[in-house]
């Protein structure tokens, strides 16, 4: 199973991505033996690292270890591959420009009907690989290009989070479709099922494929465990993961079809996607 982790916080936070429970999901007692990435956000930028290889056996990851890195915005996956192989360009997160931003996706689940059907679906926005989940990523961009059209606009949030949970919609008729996607200032999330190691057999996708974590800020605590240490928050901060990674009472599972948009750590919109 791939793994999902967002991140979004008022202000920037000390992130240290250890890759520990990551890593152990990228090799050592899971199938997600295809590759890894994350990407930060740093001022118009993004710090995007990814491998085509094992969590578990990357001289990157441990450099990825030694270092802290502040930011406010934190999208990244530990990949299993179901399409496409293992390659630079299949490993996600994916990353492109449109309208003067850097935008990030990556996803969970399987969508391969799209393969088929992807001309038909995206004119603007082309993949450099040949994964389902980049096809998907370029459906997105193709929904939102006229959204985005405007220069030096940027487009109404209720109309961008319609588009996607119209295409949430769209993609859940393939298959399984959790997935981040970032502006570099909104993270959007869209939740579906997922499948789980149950003592060894995977299942068939189940809910929830999609946990959440909202905590206030304004505290001097640190969040560390499952390969995740995030220094302390003085705004609101809040995180997204296929598996709760620390304090599992706190964190919630997220109603399949659910569309979310994260800004500054807090929820600031919410659909369904039906």
């Amino acid at each position: 199973m791939c793994e999902l982790l967002g991140l979004s916080s008022r202000g920037d936070v000390s992130f240290r991505y250890s890759l520990e429970a990551f890593a152990l999901h990228g090799g050592k007692t899971h199938a997600n033996k295809d590759g890894w990435g994350v990407s930060f956000r740093s001022g118009r930028e993004t710090f995007l690292v990814k491998e085509a290889a094992p969590a578990n056996d990357s001289p990157w990851v441990r450099l990825m270890e030694s270092q802290e890195i502040d930011t406010s915005l934190v999208l990244a996956h530990v990949r299993r591959a179901s399409k496409g192989k293992l390659t630079l360009e299949n490993t996600h997160p994916f990353k492109r420009e449109m309208g003067g931003r850097v935008h990030v996706f990556a996803h969970n689940g399987d969508v391969s009907p799209i393969i088929d059907t992807f001309g038909d679906r995206s004119t603007h926005a082309q993949p450099v690989g040949d994964t389902d989940s980049e096809r998907a990523f370029c459906v997105v961009l193709d929904r939102l290009y006229r959204a985005w059209s405007g220069p030096g606009e940027e487009p109404d949030l209720d109309a961008r989070m319609q588009i996607l949970a119209e295409v949430g919609k769209e993609l859940r008729s393939y298959g399984t479709a959790n997935f981040l996607y970032s502006d570099n200032d909104f993270l959007f999330v869209h939740a579906d099922k997922r499948r789980y190691d149950d003592n060894g057999v995977i299942s068939e996708p189940r809910w929830p494929g999609l946990q959440l974590f909202e905590h206030p800020g304004g505290s001097a605590k640190r969040f560390s465990a499952a390969g995740v240490d995030i220094g302390a928050s003085q705004g609101p901060m809040t995180m997204v993961a296929s598996l709760p990674l620390f304090d599992e009472e706190r964190w919630q599972p997220i109603a399949e079809g659910t569309v979310l948009a994260l800004r500054e750590g807090e929820i600031v919109a919410r659909a369904d996607a039906g």
